[in-house]
């Protein structure tokens, strides 16, 4: 019996830590985020005051000068459409590239694959002077089209991918093309359902990585209105634009910008966690 009770108190004692743990690094990754959102409704004193946690009045004409005055809208618009061309045109390539490289049988087909996870080894600023030539030579500078065309390809997600399609069942896949059924038939109705979770995962991240991305949109466009949210926030707000050191509005920019990758998130979590514990929907 005391042995019963002692093993209660241990698995009360161990459950209750766990929970006081996840708490504290839950608020810990969060403040950052309620800081932002506090910050976005306090005016541009209290911002400035660190006594003062709250905001005594809050401020809501910061999101209409955001939303309505300057040109955040633009810049997320920006974004959203070259991240949302670029995830598409990166699961496309990622997926038959993938498809080829686990299914088909074929010389140097790891070679091919040893090639192209070493240059997932360079570092991305190896890549920004052939790639600036290249753009130049076709007259893609200072457009959103060169920003796309210049991030079609993602290592990552070529990797991701081929680890998913190697959980498929080769049998599945060879009984398919014996009842006549294309490749690319067997690609978008059979592996891509079967690996949905994958798909999503690579997606997201996809996604957040070009919505976010900086130092290559600023090295290749300089009109203002080309901007994407990251080089536009930078530059309107603080780089002695309109509201030169507003930092309350430049919280409310902030939260605005985020707002599209949280939605995204809401919808896709399950999907995403799925994708990163390598479900791929296959029963044994």
């Amino acid at each position: 019996m005391e042995n019963q009770k002692s093993f209660d108190m241990t698995t009360l004692f161990g459950g209750l830590l766990k929970w006081i743990i996840l708490i504290a690094v839950s608020i810990f990754t969060a403040f950052p985020f309620l800081w932002m959102i506090i910050s976005s409704l306090k005016t541009k004193a209290e911002v400035m005051n660190t006594d003062v946690f709250w905001p005594s009045s809050p401020q809501w004409s910061n999101f209409t000068e955001v939303l309505t005055n300057s040109p955040i809208p633009l810049y997320i618009w920006n974004s959203l459409w070259t991240s949302l061309v670029i995830v598409l045109i990166q699961i496309i390539t990622g997926a038959m590239l993938a498809y080829a490289l686990v299914f088909l049988k074929f010389r140097g087909r790891q070679l091919i694959f040893a090639i192209v996870m070493g240059t997932y080894m360079l570092p991305a600023a190896a890549t920004y002077i052939p790639s600036y030539i290249i753009l130049s030579k076709g007259g893609m500078l200072n457009t959103l089209t060169g920003l796309i065309v210049s991030s079609t390809i993602s290592i990552f997600g070529i990797f991701l991918l081929r680890q998913a399609f190697m959980q498929v069942p080769k049998t599945l896949i060879e009984a398919s093309r014996m009842d006549g059924a294309s490749h690319f038939r067997v690609l978008w109705e059979i592996v891509c359902p079967m690996t949905k979770s994958s798909f999503i995962t690579f997606g997201l991240m996809s996604f957040i990585a070009a919505y976010n991305s900086y130092m290559w949109p600023s090295l290749i466009t300089n009109d203002q209105p080309k901007y994407l949210v990251s080089q536009g926030l930078r530059s309107y707000f603080i780089e002695g634009g309109a509201y030169g050191t507003e930092w309350a509005k430049v919280m409310a920019a902030s939260a605005v910008i985020v707002l599209p990758l949280l939605i995204i998130f809401a919808f896709t979590q399950k999907w995403f966690i799925n994708g990163i514990g390598g479900d791929t929907g296959v029963k044994g």
